[in-house]
């Protein structure tokens, strides 16, 4: 698999925990969003799979969350096949 597809691969995959954090606080991505001062846009386009977000923006996306981002993180590995790598 092409470096730019596993990254993309990777993003869908950090977006879709992120979307199942949100849901299960059954918050809505304005409120979410409104709550942290975060552009609803960009926690959308996060979401999609869109954007891939900086390290900053993503602690704070856990933080909103009510989870650590190391948690977010290894949610994220987890769904990786043992081999996965950026760097092949």
């Amino acid at each position: 698999m092409q470096e730019n597809n596993k990254k993309l691969l990777l993003q869908k995959r950090l977006a879709a925990v992120i979307k199942q954090h949100r849901q299960q606080l059954n918050k809505s991505i304005s409120l979410i969003s409104n709550e942290i001062a975060f552009p609803k846009s960009m926690w959308s386009d996060t979401e999609k799979g869109i954007k891939d977000p900086q390290l900053s923006t993503l602690w704070k996306i856990a933080e909103a969350l009510g989870v650590s981002l190391s948690e977010l993180i290894k949610e994220v590995e987890e769904q990786n096949e043992e081999d996965f790598s950026l760097i092949d």
